[in-house]
């Protein structure tokens, strides 16, 4: 059974919360070293094979991407994944 509440998911005894803050500060961290390297959100996107919008929605912090975009996304920047996550 799931439950849904107050920001926590429950799986039985496995307790999910979802960390916006997190999430807002590595959307940061990924518009901040893309701006650095002078890359378009546009240019991001197709060098790490997904939507465009998606990039906007990560910078924005509305959506906890994925490892595996981190990876795209920290490839298509040049730099490494736990670069992405030093914030």
């Amino acid at each position: 059974m799931l439950i849904i509440s107050a920001g926590f998911t429950h799986f039985g005894e496995v307790k999910y919360m979802r960390d916006e803050e997190f999430i807002k500060k590595f959307g940061l961290n990924l518009r901040k070293i893309r701006e650095a390297k002078k890359i378009s959100q546009e240019n991001v996107a197709y060098e790490a094979g997904i939507p465009v919008n998606q990039v906007g929605r990560i910078e924005r912090g509305e959506i906890n991407t994925s490892i595996s975009t981190l990876n795209a996304l920290a490839k298509a920047l040049g730099v490494s994944p736990k670069d992405m996550l030093d914030f």
